[in-house]
């Protein structure tokens, strides 16, 4: 609910995600992706609504969970998480340090490194996660206020590769970070996940780092999916079927350089027809008056 309306955030999302599989959901700001992530952690606020379910591999339905069950079984040991604005998510009066080595000590961290360990062990399981995320050992000792957004988003990162997670939920892990420190993220998360068979769902707007992680790509608009595709296809050949997944790539500087014309629509007030209608030049009055379904990876009439 937002102002006493009914605001249909996400709609209609399903999608499977295998072991040692990465799944990019990338689209604009605002189109639901952060809001599905605060679902399947249940973290969403009091008044929203779910339906439907989001099974893990043991069966457990995380949109059907009470709050203990999330908080003890879940959260952290079943589904790990790099946030979206980190800084938030760190302990204010605890250095970057401590954060790491008491991840390195609860349940839920590598069996190697569960139980009691002599500090000094636990010092170098936490110096290599910090060294995996590139976060810099003269920092450790830093309070989140003293952090910059990119050496947060490094830290959020460290406490994530610490953990044994068999699906790890990645929301915008690369905000604040140049490219080479992008390229050198994806690439760890991709070899924390792969090899030992942890699925990766990455969250992101960064298409070039959409295109080096991923396996399979979900484009998100107005709280739908819109199309899914094999990574290759869709970066390759024979490319995006949906207007605008192929917005989003002529976007890029490396191509067409070319934006999508307009702004998406209010989540409040979507049009009865397809939510890109209006900013599509292949739209018809079909186009506008029914919403379509996704149908063999892709909603559009014309596809």
């Amino acid at each position: 609910m937002r102002g006493g309306r009914h605001v249909e955030a996400v709609t209609d999302v399903s999608f499977r995600l295998a072991p040692g599989e990465c799944l990019a959901l990338v689209g604009e700001s605002g189109c639901g992706k952060s809001v599905l992530a605060s679902a399947l952690l249940g973290l969403l606020p009091g008044n929203a609504e779910t339906a439907g379910s989001a099974r893990l591999a043991d069966g457990l339905d995380v949109l059907a969970a009470d709050e203990r069950t999330l908080a003890r079984t879940v959260r952290g040991r079943r589904i790990g998480l790099v946030p979206q604005s980190p800084a938030a998510h760190l302990t204010p009066v605890r250095t970057v340090r401590a954060h790491l080595e008491e991840t390195v000590r609860v349940p839920g961290a590598p069996a190697g490194l569960r139980g009691r360990r002599g500090r000094a062990a636990v010092r170098a399981a936490a110096h290599a996660a910090a060294e995996r995320a590139a976060f810099p050992a003269t920092h450790l000792d830093r309070y989140p206020h003293e952090l910059s957004g990119g050496l947060a988003q490094r830290a959020a990162t460290a406490l994530a590769l610490v953990g044994d997670a068999p699906l790890l939920l990645a929301d915008e892990p690369t905000t604040g970070l140049d490219r080479d420190l992008v390229h050198r993220t994806v690439d760890e998360l991709r070899a924390h996940t792969r090899p030992a068979g942890r699925a990766l769902l990455m969250i992101t707007h960064d298409l070039a780092a959409a295109e080096r992680i991923a396996d399979t790509v979900a484009v998100m608009y107005a709280g739908r999916i819109v199309e899914t595709a094999p990574a290759a296809a869709f970066f390759g050949a024979p490319g995006p079927r949906h207007p605008y997944a192929a917005g989003l790539l002529d976007a890029l500087p490396e191509r067409a350089f070319a934006p999508v014309p307009g702004a998406p629509p209010e989540l409040g007030d979507l049009p009865d027809g397809c939510a890109f209608a209006a900013r599509c030049a292949r739209a018809d009055a079909v186009c506008r008056a029914e919403r379509p379904p996704l149908t063999e990876g892709v909603a559009c009439h014309h596809a």
